[in-house]
């Protein structure tokens, strides 16, 4: 999706609210009829009996009745789409949504005069029951886009995000492939030796959140002091997403560009993340340093950047078995625990080659990929063919 920040008036960001509000109370009350639902039972309702349903309640209701249809029974779309990817397995089981979370609401069958430019940095989308609002043009609007997404964020800030396929990145056809080593104290590093890190929050940024979050600890719940420091709070962890999605967006469209086979490991960051804490019978162990570690993961964006090059590079990401990548030396294959000098350095106790640890892992990677595993010393492949020059027929000694 192509996103761009909305400039709502006090009075569009009140109704575009009230589209959040009717979109979320639709979607809670979708989830609750499917939580009665239990296998054997007959069907659970469908999107069109969910529709009819919504008809009813909109005749009876006239706060529901006066927002718009467009919204409401798109949020029953959206849940029927969450419910199909539940059952398919590419997703978890939609739940309920609270206010000041994923808000949002799609709007459908937009027209070509539903959006238009004012100025260079100024453009307009038209939504129902709203008018006309104003976004940044930061980029050209996507052609043929028929639908958009408008959201807040926790900070407060307004976005509209129309949907649109983006052509792939083509390939560059110079045969290139690069390993991608994904870390925590270096982002992603690469074969070619270029490490790259996400640049997140500032040093004084860093001390302004921590004042902030022992100023939360402290304040009242439900009082106005608590809702402005967690909106502060918000607008700083906003800031940190932003540059590490900018970050995640370069970076793969850079690597799309220049390489023609990109090589990650397939790594399950979801089992990775999984907290440490146990029960009171089995309590968990070193709780806090697995906490430390869960969060660098995630502010590195490991997923995200696997994700965006996906789309931009298909058919062009082999994700590879991570076993031993990191304790294998690219010059000899010589496989040990103790080559892992430190987080930085690998020293390999066999040949003595020497590189920066994720350097190295990052081409061993690269190498298993292209099928290519380089035998001791640099000789030839494995098990590959022997490409030389016909040698004449010697006579046999005797």
């Amino acid at each position: 999706m192509s996103r761009f920040r909305l400039q709502p008036a006090p009075a569009q960001e009140a109704a575009l609210a009230e589209h959040c509000a009717h979109a979320r109370y639709v979607w809670n009350l979708a989830v609750e009829q499917h939580a009665h639902w239990k296998p054997g039972r007959k069907s659970a309702l469908g999107f069109a009996e969910q529709c009819r349903q919504l008809t009813e309640a909109r005749a009876a209701s006239p706060w529901l009745a006066a927002g718009s249809a467009v919204v409401q029974q798109q949020a029953l779309k959206d849940f029927a789409q969450a419910m199909a990817n539940f059952f398919g397995g590419t997703h978890r089981r939609p739940t309920w949504r609270k206010r000041g979370r994923s808000e949002g609401f799609r709007i459908v069958a937009v027209k070509t005069g539903d959006v238009r430019r004012l100025s260079r940095n100024t453009g307009e989308v038209k939504i129902p029951k709203v008018g006309w609002v104003r976004f940044r043009w930061s980029r050209a609007v996507p052609d043929g886009a028929k639908s958009y997404r408008v959201t807040r964020d926790r900070a407060g800030r307004w976005h509209v995000a129309f949907a649109a396929v983006p052509a792939p990145i083509p390939a560059p056809g110079a045969g290139e492939a690069v390993g991608v080593d994904r870390g925590v104290a270096v982002s992603a590093a690469l074969s070619t030796g270029q490490l790259l890190n996400v640049r997140g929050l500032r040093d004084t940024e860093q001390a302004r959140l921590r004042r902030l979050l022992r100023k939360l600890a402290r304040a009242k719940r439900g009082s106005n002091r608590r809702a402005k420091v967690k909106t502060a709070i918000a607008r700083l962890k906003a800031r940190e997403a932003d540059r590490r999605k900018d970050w995640v967006e370069k970076t793969s469209t850079d690597l799309a560009r220049r390489f023609d086979v990109i090589t990650v490991e397939d790594l399950k960051i979801r089992a990775m993340t999984r907290t440490a804490r146990g029960t009171i019978e089995a309590p968990g162990r070193n709780v806090r340093q697995k906490a430390g570690l869960n969060r660098g993961i995630l502010t590195a964006g490991w997923g995200r950047l696997v994700q965006r090059l996906e789309h931009k590079a298909p058919g062009r990401v082999q994700k590879v078995n991570p076993r031993h990548t990191s304790q294998t030396c690219n010059a000899c294959k010589h496989v040990a625990r103790e080559s892992r000098e430190s987080q930085a350095l690998f020293l390999c106790v066999a040949c003595g080659h020497r590189d920066n640890a994720d350097v190295n892992a990052a081409k061993n990677m690269r190498d298993t990929a292209a099928g290519h595993a380089v035998t001791a010393r640099g000789g030839l492949p494995l098990g590959g063919p022997v490409n030389r020059e016909p040698q004449p027929d010697l006579p046999s000694a005797a």
